[in-house]
C-alpha cells in the first residue's frame, strides 16, 4: 500500500446513543451511514477500532486517518468509544432519559462487549466484511465479539498489544489492581475539583504530564482533557476494575478456531502484557501470525506511533485486500 496524501481526510463525528450509553463514535471517509441493505454504494469492506481503555475516540484520530490514507481512502476506518469514556456535548446526558433499559451494566466488561455488537447490528450492513483492529483491552474484546456473533463476516482481526489473559498478574497490573480495585473511589475527589479549571490549564497539566514523550500526537493532549470529568473516570476506572478480575484465562478455544483470521503483536517491554506472555501463546500457537514488535513502540502507541503502527497494518493486510 502506498502511504496517503498529506492533505486532510474526511472525518466526520458523531455522539449517539447506543445500549442507552453516550458513545463517540468517529468516521474517516466519505461513508456515514453503512445500514441500508439495499444502497450500491455501500464499500465491501469496514475497518473498526475497538479501542483499549481510556476508550475515548478522540485518542485513535490520527490513526484512522493514517489507516484511511494508507489504505488510498478506499475504505471507511471508524472508531467507537466504550460506553461512558466520552464526555457528552451540552445537551446530552451520559445515560439515554428512557424507560426502556437496553443493556445492564453497559459499562463493565460484558456490557462494552455487548456495546459494539449492539453498534454494528444497528450502524453496518451484515453483508459488509470487516477487519476488526483492536487495541489493549479492546483484543479481550474483539475475541469475545468473535466467539459469542460467528455470523460477523471478518476478515481479519488485528490485535494490538493485547490485554487477553493475566492482567492482574502482569507487571503493571500488579501495582494497579488495589489501587483500581479498592481505593478507585478516592480518585474521584480529585478529579471534580480539577474539573473546575479552565480548559487552558487543564491542557497544560496533561502537556505537563506528557512531557517526557519526544513528540506527542496534539489529538492525545485535547481527548485527554475528558479525563477531567468525574462522569468519564468512573465510568473508566470501572471497567478497568473488572478488566483486573475477569480477564484471567486466555480464551486458547476462542484463538483456535480463528486463528487464520488474527495477527497479534506484542511489545517488547510492555508491561500489561509481558514478552513472556508473547513466548507462551507463541509456543501454543506455531502456526498463528504472532509478532513481536521491533521498533520500540509504547502500550500507548496512540500517543507517538500512529501513522508508524497505521503504515505496517497497512502493509499486513495487503494480500487480504487484493484478494477482494
Amino acid at each position: 500500500m502506498k502511504s496517503g496524501s498529506e492533505e486532510p481526510v474526511p472525518l466526520h463525528e458523531e455522539f449517539i446513543y447506543c445500549c442507552g450509553a453516550a458513545t463517540h463514535v468517529l468516521k474517516c471517509g466519505p461513508w456515514k451511514d453503512l445500514s441500508k441493505d439495499e444502497s450500491e454504494n455501500l464499500p465491501r469492506l469496514l475497518f473498526m477500532i475497538i479501542p483499549g481503555n481510556p476508550g475515548l475516540a478522540g485518542y485513535y484520530r490520527t490513526f484512522i486517518q493514517a489507516l484511511y490514507c494508507g489504505l488510498n481512502q478506499q475504505y471507511p476506518v471508524w472508531v467507537v468509544s466504550h460506553a461512558g469514556h466520552c464526555k457528552p456535548p451540552s445537551g446530552m446526558e451520559m445515560i439515554e432519559d428512557t424507560d426502556i433499559k437496553e443493556l445492564e451494566d453497559v459499562f463493565g466488561l460484558n456490557g462494552q462487549v455487548e456495546h459494539k455488537l449492539n453498534f454494528l447490528k444497528k450502524n453496518v450492513s451484515k453483508d459488509i466484511k470487516l477487519v476488526l483492529i483492536a487495541h489493549s483491552i479492546g483484543c479481550y474484546i474483539t475475541l469475545e465479539m468473535m466467539k459469542r456473533a460467528s455470523e460477523l463476516q471478518v476478515l481479519r482481526s488485528v490485535l494490538l498489544f493485547p490485554t487477553i489473559e493475566r492482567m492482574a498478574q502482569s507487571p503493571q497490573g500488579k501495582l494497579m489492581t488495589p489501587l483500581l480495585c479498592k481505593l478507585r473511589y478516592a480518585l474521584y475527589m480529585p478529579v471534580y475539583l480539577l474539573s473546575f479549571l479552565p480548559e487552558g490549564v487543564k491542557a497544560s497539566l496533561v502537556r505537563f504530564a506528557l512531557r517526557g514523550m519526544k513528540t506527542c500526537d496534539e489529538s492525545s493532549i485535547t481527548t485527554s482533557i475528558n479525563l477531567f470529568s468525574v462522569d468519564c473516570i468512573a465510568n473508566i476506572l470501572y471497567m478497568a476494575s473488572q478488566e483486573m478480575m475477569k480477564v484471567v484465562e486466555r480464551d486458547s478455544t476462542t484463538i483456535k478456531q480463528n486463528l487464520k483470521k488474527l495477527i497479534f503483536y506484542y511489545g517488547t517491554g510492555d508491561s500489561w502484557c509481558p514478552q513472556h506472555y508473547y513466548d507462551e501463546i507463541k509456543m501454543d500457537f506455531p502456526d498463528g501470525d504472532i509478532r513481536l514488535c521491533e521498533k520500540g513502540l509504547r502500550h500507548a502507541f496512540v500517543l507517538d506511533a500512529s501513522k508508524e503502527m497505521a503504515a505496517m497494518i497497512t502493509d499486513w493486510l495487503q494480500d487480504d485486500l487484493t484478494k477482494l
